[in-house]
């Protein structure tokens, strides 16, 4: 058995929980923050057998897609001089995933 650990930004967790309870994979959700922009995301853990781990990767793959936005950081030129916003594109979305070994599992 495994533990899939699967960190989603928010605005894609909807999408994924909803194709993996459709696929009959128990999924539960955990808030949590983090990351370059300080955005909101979504951690889900994802107990799964064995045989079943390259299922759910696709199903991550799939519904986690990579987008770039424009956003902008304050920086700031000269000690003294007020903050300017400077915009950049910044990549966003995706998964990051953890695959562990489950030694023991136990449903009570």
């Amino acid at each position: 058995m495994k533990l899939i650990i699967a960190i989603v930004q928010d605005q894609d967790v909807v999408t994924l929980i909803d194709e993996l309870t459709e696929k009959n994979f128990r999924v539960t959700k955990l808030s949590s923050t983090g990351g370059f922009l300080k955005s909101g995301n979504t951690t889900l853990l994802i107990g799964v057998e064995n045989e079943k781990t390259q299922e759910v990767l696709k199903v991550i793959e799939y519904s986690c897609k990579t987008r770039e936005i424009t956003t902008s950081l304050l920086t700031m030129s000269m000690p003294g001089e007020s903050y300017i916003p400077y915009p950049m594109q910044v990549k966003i979305g995706g998964a990051t995933v953890f695959v562990v070994d489950v030694e023991q599992y136990i449903r009570v």
